[in-house]
Parts: structure tokens; C-alpha cells; sequence
């Protein structure tokens, strides 16, 4: 009807930013209040409207594996955990405010039938939270199977299911959900069929309804419509089945950006269409029932985001909460005790040494330590000092220069002037020779051998 048109708010927009690449996963819980969303980045980022302000920023970012991107999140029906899919094997579990509870066993990739196997072999496509039950949650892979865990045991899982195949082979399972009731589940198949299976005592892997050539490319998206009477499935081949409400890709030559748009679900038909960003596709999406809010996810290589369309007319709660709330301005009566911190590793004694390249580059900077060192002294000095004048006093050079001061030491041969000591000496000696005058013995030398021989 033209009143269900008109209560799609449309008419404000904020957006979560944080994340450095495409955002590819969304969860909002069921009141309303947090946002999860996962990225190529590697992290799950923790938004919650009641304690954001306008700001708009995270109260928590994880990485849940390293390395791995974040595929897909789920929120337990009473919102205490969340599920998180990456593209590694293991999918893992959060309290609500982020810590790890446990992660879900890898199975042996060298084991041929996945029915033997303990747990997925291959990187996780998708998961969801059972919407009845707070201890069950499916699980999809690149393995080509699909399995339910129980949240209390994480070493061991409930059941396998092996889709149904034309020849055998391992074809990944690209999507899986829950019905509203928690009753069946569905699979979409990377040979482009839908399989849905009920659970009841004694099923198999026999699924219920096969929908063949449901799509030519894989399936990237399923839903229930609310009555749980519509399946809703999107793919890579750029189809729509059914769908209400979904979101579009960037076209490498289109004019157009990544759009979302509103079909009738009756005949099928465009019946409104939003853009969201100019040169970002939009991934995911979502329309929360009590807030009355749109969430759709963009981004790429380099930035991602999720934009959350509101209108304060119908709209309740969520970002209406934080969007009014400005930072809080400090007042001339705060006061905020500095605490006293001993840190005795930051004293010089305790301090690592920079390396000594760190040193020559620091001591370069300093202009004071780099400065052109000085000349080595050259020439004659006086005085025991070495110096271009021949002493370090002026008055010293200026009575040389005017001849009074006399150096012939540098004109003198050493020896010669030794030895016109010599005579004066042995006449008159001063030292030595007179204190042993009276006791001192007549030296007497031996011959030489050379007047013996003769």
C-alpha cells in the first residue's frame, strides 16, 4: 500500500565509520541498541546508540583469526552472544560485550567423507543463531557441507548435511539461514540450487525441496519473509528472487552508485530506490522491525562503513538516541585527580640504550655535535706548548719577534752541545763525584783481550 511506502524512513542518514576496508558483515541485535558489523580488515567493530555520542564511534574492536576476513555475524534470540564467521574454519563465539567464549573444533582435511570429520575442513561461508533455540547455530562452508553445533560443547557438533548433488564432487554451500520458527533450514548451493531441509526426528541429508537452477551464479544471500510463506534469495548473477528490499553493486561503466531498492512483494515491482554511496557498493543490509531503521554497508580496498537511514517522524530509539547527544562541554567545576605514577623502567638506569645508528643520526641533528671539529696544530712551539706563534701567549711572540727572546736550541747540534759540558765536569764536578771523593776506589779496568794475546 502507498501508507507502507511512506513509512520507510528515508529522510536522515548517519554513518559508522572505523573500518579501513569493505564492510561485509551486519547484525543489529533485537532491541535496537548494538551494532555489529565485520570487515575485509579482519575486525568486528561494537557500536552501541546508548553510550555513543555524536561521535559515533566503537566501544570495541576485535579480530577474531588473523588474516581472516569477517564474512558473517549473528546475534543469539536473547542478544547475551553473538556468532562470528571468518574465512577461516572455525566459527567463534562473544558475550555481548565482546569477550571470546570458545571457538568450534577443525576438522581432519585428510579425511574423505565430511560425514567423519569433526568439524568444518574448508573456510566458513555463513552462519546464523537458531531465532528459537539459544544453544543451536548452522553453520556453511567452502567444504561443501553444513553443520549444527550446540553453543555448550564446542568440541563435538550435532549434525552433518551433505547438500544433494547431480555427480559427487565438493561444491561449497555459499548461504545458509533458519526459517523464523527455527524448524527448517536452507542451504544455497554453489551449483546455483536452493535446498531446504525440515528437521524432524530421524532427517538426513535428503533435502525437502531441491529448487534446481534456482540461480547461475552463486548465492549470496537468503531470507524468510516474516510469515515464513516467502523464501527471498539473492546471487551473484544479478537476479532477484522475490526479494523485498535489497542492495546493488557499483557498475564499472554505470552512472549509478550502490543503490538500495524496495520491491513490491506482490508483483514485483520497483517501487522506491535510495542511493547510498556515490563509488561504494552496498553489501549488506537490513531493516530493523522495532527501531524502524534501515542499515546498509559499504565500502572497498581502502574504507568501509555502515549507513543507517532513520526518520524522526516514525523511527524510534537506535540512532536517534545518540545523534541529539553532542559531547558533553566541561564545566569550570570539574576536577579530575591526577594520580602519582611510579614507573622506575622509565628512569635513564633502566632505559634501553638507542642503537648506535640512532645515535650518529641524533648526533648529526645536534648542531653542536656536528659541528667541523678543528685543524690539527702544525709547527714549532715554545714552553712546552705547540702552536703556529711558538707559544700560546702574545707577549711571548712579540718578545721573539723583537729579539728578545733567543732560541739556538734549533740551530744546535744535540751532541755538540752535550758535550762542551764535558771538560767543565770532570774539572769541577757538582753532584755525585764529590760525595763519594774520599771513599771512592781507583776504577781498574781489564785489558783488552787483544794486548793478552799478544
Amino acid at each position: 500500500d502507498d501508507g507502507d511506502l511512506s513509512r520507510i524512513p528515508l529522510s536522515n542518514e548517519i554513518v559508522l565509520k572505523g573500518h579501513s576496508k569493505v564492510v561485509s558483515a551486519l547484525a543489529v541485535d533485537h532491541s535496537g541498541s548494538r551494532v555489529l558489523s565485520g570487515s575485509y580488515d579482519y575486525t568486528v567493530r561494537m557500536y552501541d546508540f546508548q553510550g555513543m555520542n555524536s561521535k559515533l564511534q566503537s566501544f570495541r574492536q576485535l579480530e577474531p583469526f588473523e588474516g581472516h576476513q569477517v564474512r558473517s555475524l549473528s546475534w543469539s534470540p536473547t542478544s547475551d552472544r553473538f556468532l562470528c564467521i571468518t574465512g577461516s574454519a572455525q566459527a567463534k563465539i562473544y558475550d555481548r560485550d565482546g569477550l571470546t567464549l570458545g571457538e568450534f573444533i577443525k576438522g581432519d582435511m585428510y579425511i574423505r567423507d565430511l560425514k567423519n570429520t569433526k568439524g568444518h575442513i574448508s573456510g566458513l561461508t555463513g552462519g546464523e543463531w537458531n531465532p528459537r533455540s539459544k544453544e543451536t547455530i548452522l553453520t556453511s562452508s567452502e567444504d561443501g557441507s553444513l553443520r549444527i553445533w550446540d553453543v555448550a560443547d564446542f568440541k563435538s557438533q550435532k549434525q552433518v548435511i551433505k547438500p544433494k548433488l547431480a555427480r559427487p564432487a565438493r561444491i561449497p554451500v555459499t548461504a545458509c539461514i533458519w526459517d523464523r520458527e527455527g524448524k527448517r533450514i536452507v542451504g544455497g548451493i554453489g551449483d546455483g540450487t536452493i535446498q531446504l531441509w525440515s528437521i524432524k526426528p530421524g532427517w538426513g541429508s535428503r533435502p525437502d525441496i531441491h529448487m534446481e537452477k534456482a540461480h547461475a551464479d552463486d548465492i549470496t544471500g537468503l531470507k524468510f519473509s516474516t510469515d515464513g510463506q516467502i523464501l527471498l534469495s539473492r546471487s551473484a548473477d544479478s537476479t532477484l528472487k522475490q526479494l523485498i528490499f535489497t542492495g546493488t553493486s557499483v557498475e564499472k561503466e554505470g552512472t549509478s552508485g550502490g543503490l538500495l531498492c524496495f520491491f513490491d512483494r506482490r508483483k514485483l515491482e520497483l517501487v522506491s530506490r535510495v542511493g547510498i554511496s556515490p563509488k561504494y557498493s552496498v553489501i549488506c543490509c537490513a531493516w530493523h522491525p522495532k527501531i524502524n531503521q534501515v542499515f546498509a554497508t559499504v565500502g572497498d580496498k581502502k574504507e568501509g562503513g555502515t549507513h543507517i537511514l532513520y526518520d524522526p517522524s516514525i523511527s524510534q530509539r537506535g540512532a536517534l538516541v545518540c545523534v541529539g547527544r553532542a559531547p558533553r562541554k566541561k564545566s569550570v567545576d570539574d576536577f579530575e585527580a591526577q594520580p602519582v605514577i611510579h614507573n622506575p623502567h622509565a628512569l635513564p638506569l633502566f632505559r634501553d640504550q638507542p642503537s648506535r645508528k640512532r645515535q650518529r643520526e641524533k648526533a648529526s641533528k645536534d648542531p653542536m655535535k656536528s659541528h667541523k671539529p678543528e685543524l690539527p696544530i702544525t709547527g714549532p712551539g715554545f714552553g712546552g706548548r705547540v702552536g703556529s706563534t711558538k707559544g700560546s701567549l702574545l707577549t711571548q711572540y712579540l718578545m721573539k719577534q723583537g729579539g728578545l727572546i733567543k732560541e739556538t736550541w734549533m740551530e744546535e747540534d744535540p751532541r755538540e752541545a752535550i758535550l762542551k759540558y764535558a771538560d767543565v765536569a770532570a774539572k769541577d764536578p757538582k753532584y755525585i763525584a764529590p760525595a763519594y771523593e774520599e771513599t771512592q776506589p781507583e776504577p781498574v779496568f781489564a785489558k783488552s783481550d787483544s794486548e793478552e794475546e799478544e
